[in-house]
């Protein structure tokens, strides 16, 4: 700020000095008006959530990067200096998930994200670590809840009802500054957990309408003035102290002192009840026959009654022969669809992953109608197998129409570079600068005129069918859409003179598989925590492309080779998007004998999410052993990695035996040990026991937080540093 000078200059250069002040002052203004008000951490968070959300027009002023959600005011979001610190944006419709790294948003209090159409997944495991509210009441998740939410003492609010979660992670035992607890309308089962009675604030607890089983006795201690447990599967006493709670709903239960039901209205058309005589009718009263009745007379009303009677059980047979006669065709024609009525779960709503199973079944077994409709069906170059997982064959659904995708490279949001520019860049893809070779094609390493570093891929299309400029323009336009901290990053694209070349950061420390297996020690700068770090880092990467990104991507060739290091051992997964649009016969033959594939792609094939989850359990056995997927200079029964270490995995003492040499017996023995839980579970050789990649991710961040557990008293302090240490 100018200042004004001592009153013994002129008049005139007052005036001036006056002038220039009050133009530094307008200018500095406008300077602060365009410099961001928000913090990094929070801007990068509703950066990622903005995209996650599929970019929804009604979030005003909100953008997919960078931009200043507190000083140009985003809609929903509140501020405090600096931070954000509540977030609600309840009822507009919105679709997509939630952000995949919500827990930089460090000073949020309240995110309310209700009566939208969010979900579709699991909650996130990486939820603001200090909300006090968090509402997602009324959205489409499904599955597990993140066992993250053990870790946040401030919550006061949280409300997960009418959604379809069916499974509680979750250890309540830190919660007691938790108020209201909201868990209705979901597919909950079994016992309510044990640590629901260290809810010591509870006063508002909805369970209504799920399917919890067992007691409600550890309920009784609590502060409760609001319990509804109505519509389960509870049984037992209430327990006295729960009768006194001012509102307490708890019907549709087996209680055995629950109150009666009440009495059912009375119908315009009462049931008859039986006459008092001896003689069963079926007849009005007024139709008896009087004391002064002849017996003739009797004697005809009793034929006509009983031909009555008779014409009655006649109509009855009839009627049931025909109902069954439709109930045999209708279940013999469904059974040749595929879909025998009993062996449909009738009283059990279907959530999304169940309707995705059945679309995929249904696709498997598709009648020559079904057939038709699905070789008329076109995704530009995608595989009809892809077709099958991801389209509904309901004769009445519009996507059944034909579809033609077309990119426009304009709208793709990466650097077009020349031809030209990437031949010197590369020295004319010397093999000097050639740094890999993997399915796809060539690696080379490029350095523009601007000293910026690239890892230019040169596509081979030589395996593919017509078209592979079409090809390449839907390959460069789904890549585009992928962000992810732990994906390689799209720098740019060239599609010139029949060249198809992809544009990447390039990452120094190269690959994984380079920095275990070749033997010059640079196995040795991986530590435990960094081993740990790059697998939770992978891990997450596939979380986000099978549970983030709709539709979902399998990578099918995920590897230690396809694992990219920055100076900081950040893994970075390439080659995303590849696979998804090549047919899995071409994958399958390019990674012959490697190792990663799951027994059910040798049998059949076929990829899915659970086959990416068996090779990830590969890789992490590679962090932990130092040995190769597979490697034939090993002895017969030692090749196989996965053979030759899952049965060791639980014995403790094997284990200690298997661990890489590199380490020098430098890690702790409990991570050593969870970390060899996680790897079973991944390669197990039946694909419906493997977890989803959410839960492996929540399986290694409690690893991480029990590592690091009593190292500060410092929030949020358990972190890596840039050697893979924890601090």
């Amino acid at each position: 700020m100018v200042k004004a000078r001592s009153s013994d200059r002129t008049s005139a250069s007052g005036m001036a000095l006056g002038v220039a002040g009050l133009a530094a002052l307008l200018l500095a203004t406008a300077f602060a008006g365009v410099t961001a008000d928000t913090n990094s951490d929070d801007v990068t968070a509703l950066n990622a959530f903005y995209t996650t959300l599929n970019s929804p027009s009604q979030l005003t002023d909100w953008v997919p990067q960078n931009g200043d959600p507190c000083g140009q005011s985003w809609l929903g979001v509140t501020c405090s200096g600096s931070r954000v610190i509540t977030i609600k944006i309840s009822g507009m419709g919105l679709e997509g998930t939630l952000g995949y790294n919500l827990n930089l948003l460090t000073e949020l209090s309240e995110l309310d994200a209700s009566n939208n159409n969010l979900g579709g997944s699991d909650i996130p495991y990486n939820l603001p670590p200090n909300l006090e509210r968090l509402n997602l009441e009324k959205n489409n998740f499904t599955g597990t809840l993140p066992y993250s939410i053990s870790h946040m003492p401030t919550l006061k609010y949280l409300n997960l009802g009418h959604n379809q979660l069916s499974d509680i992670d979750v250890m309540f035992n830190q919660l007691t500054n938790l108020t209201t607890l909201d868990f209705s309308y979901n597919l909950f089962s079994g016992t309510l957990p044990e640590s629901f009675s260290s809810l010591s604030s509870l006063s508002t607890l909805h369970l209504q309408n799920n399917q919890f089983t067992g007691t409600i006795d550890l309920l009784t201690d609590l502060p409760l003035t609001d319990l509804n447990v109505a519509n389960n599967q509870f049984s037992g006493p209430i327990p006295d102290k729960l009768k006194s709670i001012s509102n307490l709903q708890t019907s549709g239960n087996s209680f055995s002192n629950s109150p009666a039901p009440a009495a059912t209205p009375p119908s315009d058309n009462p049931p008859l009840r039986p006459s008092p005589s001896r003689t069963p009718s079926h007849s009005n009263n007024n139709n008896r026959p009087s004391r002064g009745s002849n017996t003739n007379n009797g004697g005809k009303s009793s034929k006509v009654g009983g031909a009555a009677v008779a014409g009655i059980v006649i109509s009855l047979v009839v009627v049931g022969a025909l109902v069954t006669f439709f109930l045999m065709k209708r279940k013999s024609v469904r059974s040749q669809h595929g879909d025998d009525p009993e062996k449909n779960e009738h009283l059990s709503p279907l959530t999304p992953r169940r309707i995705k199973q059945l679309k995929a079944s249904r696709a498997v077994s598709l009648s020559p109608a079904g057939k038709e409709l699905k070789k008329n069906a076109s995704m530009n170059l995608k595989p009809p197998s892809k077709i099958e997982l991801h389209k509904s064959f309901d004769e009445n659904d519009p996507t059944n129409k034909p579809v033609t995708k077309k990119v426009n490279l304009s709208s793709i949001r990466a650097t077009a570079y020349k031809v030209a520019d990437l031949q010197i860049a590369t020295e004319s893809f010397s093999a000097d600068n050639l740094v890999g070779e993997g399915s796809f094609g060539r690696v080379y390493r490029a350095q523009l005129s601007d000293q910026k570093v690239l890892a230019v891929k040169k596509i081979n299309f030589s395996a593919l069918p017509d078209h592979p400029s079409d090809f390449f323009v839907e390959l460069v336009g789904k890549i585009a859409k992928l962000s992810h901290p732990n994906l390689s990053e799209l720098d740019g694209y060239c599609s010139e003179h029949g060249q198809c070349l992809l544009a990447y950061e390039f990452y120094r420390k190269g690959s994984l598989h380079d920095l275990l297996h070749l033997s010059d020690g640079h196995s040795k700068l991986l530590s435990w925590n960094s081993r740990v770090k790059i697998a939770l880092g992978s891990a997450r990467a596939l979380e986000y492309l099978h549970e983030t990104c709709s539709p979902s991507i399998i990578l099918k060739n995920f590897k230690s080779s396809n694992i990219l290091l920055d100076d900081e051992l950040n893994p970075h997964i390439s080659d995303c998007g590849f696979a998804d649009l090549i047919p899995n016969q071409e994958v399958q033959e390019s990674d012959a004998n490697s190792g990663y594939k799951a027994p059910e792609v040798t049998m059949t094939g076929q990829y899915s999410q659970k086959s990416d989850v068996y090779s990830f359990g590969v890789v992490m056995l590679e962090l932990l052993t130092g040995r190769k997927a597979f490697d034939s200079s090993q002895p017969r029964s030692q090749q196989s990695l996965v053979l030759w270490a899952s049965p060791q995995l639980h014995d403790i003492d094997s284990l200690d035996q298997m661990v890489d040499p590199a380490l020098e017996g430098v890690y702790p023995a409990k991570s050593l040990s969870r970390f060899a839980d996680a790897i079973a579970l991944c390669v197990q050789p039946e694909p419906e026991f493997r977890p989803p990649m959410s839960e492996v991710v929540q399986s290694l961040v409690l690893l991480v937080q029990r590592s690091c557990m009593g190292l500060s008293s410092e929030r949020n302090s358990c972190r890596f540093d840039e050697s893979g240490d924890s601090r």
